[in-house]
């Protein structure tokens, strides 16, 4: 009997020798420490592991692209601005709506011409050939015949288009000239963007290397539509610039290379000279295919002087005539074609970045006419 009660405290024992060591081995567990997350500057949770003082990557900030505007739609809006300044037209039509067209409304009609700058001989084969049409016609339309005339002054059968691309796969060269304040610089701008808006690719050449602020505006063109513009050292040798540009046109397989050359004065023969230099440069590398003498239309006259001097030394192509609405007067665009025997190709009727579009005859004296 002692030996069963013996056996039995034993058990009891060796269960409750048990049920302790279980219990400390769970106080054990419940007892370890987790680390909780550390945090570093701003509340950002970060891993056990994760280094504090880290500096974090900086963000890359990538530039929004401005889709530039389509040809198409830019001539209708510059077609409604320069109806809002067509003077000329209204004049004219007034003119010639009277019910008796004697000596004095004729003359009162080369006068107009005459003060809109479309030059003499020009004025003198409109007046006589509205002359001989409204007197054999008789019962004809004084706006659409005085249309029919104006278009013909201006020749729609010049080739107006502009030669922006290359041959055999090279880029197609734009050359850019023009004294400054015509707006030069920001014409070439405005030309990358109708490019852009084509879809092609652009290289910019800022090869006005005497104006810094030149090749800053020019960068700036650039950096809204994506397009590389090469530039060199203030003062430095243009036409270096503009081989470096050509260069790389050639070199990444661009559509079109656009190069902005320094504003010339018609009296320095020098720096004439020295426009000349740079195409013969560019042409080491591939033919211009384009050069393009920027005229201010409100200057006049004087425009067209400047427009003689460069098409000597560089051989003009086209015309862009910016400022054309507002205090200009229109007849320029007859006068320079007529000085030059170049088309008008593009003209800019405002400040904004598309207001440059290409250049219509028909659409030019309609506006006119409105």
């Amino acid at each position: 009997m002692e030996w069963v009660v013996l056996a039995a405290v034993v058990a009891f024992a060796l269960v409750l020798l048990v049920v302790v060591v279980l219990g400390l081995g769970r106080l054990g567990r419940s007892a370890t420490t987790v680390a909780p997350p550390r945090t570093v500057p701003g509340d950002v949770l970060a891993p056990p592991d994760a280094d504090v003082d880290a500096t974090p990557e900086p963000a890359v900030v990538v530039p929004t692209l401005e889709r530039p505007e389509k040809p198409a739609s830019r001539l209708i809006r510059l077609r409604q601005r320069l109806a809002g300044s067509g003077a000329l037209g209204k004049g004219l039509l007034g003119l010639l709506s009277r019910d008796h067209l004697d000596e004095d409304t004729w003359e009162a009609i080369e006068d107009l011409l005459l003060g809109a700058d479309i030059g003499v001989a020009p004025t003198q084969e409109l007046v006589e050939q509205l002359r001989t049409r409204l007197r054999v016609e008789g019962s004809a339309d004084a706006r659409t015949v005085l249309r029919e005339e104006l278009v013909n002054l201006i020749d729609p059968t010049m080739d107006r288009a502009l030669h922006v691309s290359g041959a055999d796969g090279q880029p197609g060269i734009v050359l850019v000239v023009g004294v400054n304040g015509t707006g030069k610089t920001t014409t070439v701008g405005k030309l990358a963007r109708i490019l852009v808006a084509e879809d092609r690719s652009v290289v910019l050449a800022a090869a006005d290397t005497f104006r810094a602020a030149a090749a800053d505006q020019l960068g700036t063109w650039g950096e809204r539509v994506g397009v590389e513009v090469i530039r060199g050292p203030e003062g430095g040798d243009p036409a270096s610039v503009a081989f470096d540009a050509v260069k790389e046109g050639v070199d990444r397989g661009v559509d079109t290379v656009v190069v902005d050359t320094a504003g010339r004065l018609q009296n320095k023969a020098g720096l004439m000279d020295e426009l000349g230099k740079v195409k013969r440069v560019i042409e080491k590398l591939a033919p211009v295919t384009e050069v393009l003498l920027v005229l201010d239309a409100t200057t006049g006259q004087n425009g067209l002087i400047q427009a003689k001097v460069f098409s000597e030394v560089v051989d003009v192509t086209g015309i862009a005539l910016t400022k054309l609405d507002g205090s200009a007067k229109g007849g320029i665009v007859v006068a320079v074609q007529r000085q030059l025997g170049v088309p008008v190709k593009l003209v800019g009727l405002g400040e904004g970045p598309d207001d440059l579009a290409p250049f219509d005859a028909g659409a030019f004296v309609d506006a006119l006419l409105s």
